[in-house]
């Protein structure tokens, strides 16, 4: 059999190795899809703790679980690399840097400062 038509058995997921800058883009895309996901129940959450006194306490209520606090960590860990990942897209887009050695610079920036703020609020939370 020719060394071209040769096919791969398996692919070990294990062994690939991601550049920072993919990682920052995946982190960017999974953080839209869980602030999509949580939007609707933190507003609705929000709404709730507007109404009245009675309201309040009910949504401290659910906010008390420790599942629910760690839910909202990740929450904060969503927005905060979002907003930071989705930054640093807009700058790359319009030439600011975009040059190798500022793009991984900037994608190390975005993903630790997220994981930062998390474990910030992980902090106030947990």
């Amino acid at each position: 059999m020719p060394q071209t038509a040769r096919r791969a058995r398996f692919l070990d997921l294990s062994r690939i190795r991601f550049p920072v800058g993919a990682i920052c883009s995946i982190g960017h895309r999974v953080s839209g899809v869980a602030l999509a996901v949580a939007l609707p129940l933190l507003i609705a959450l929000f709404a709730r703790s507007l109404a009245g006194a009675e309201g309040y306490a009910e949504a401290a209520r659910w906010l008390a679980p420790l599942p629910v606090r760690a839910a909202l960590v990740l929450v904060v860990w969503a927005f905060a690399h979002h907003l930071l990942a989705g930054v640093r897209h807009l700058l790359m887009d319009v030439g600011a840097g975009s040059r190798l050695g500022a793009a991984r610079a900037s994608a190390w920036t975005a993903n630790l400062a997220g994981l930062a703020l998390a474990v910030l609020a992980a902090g106030a939370l947990l």
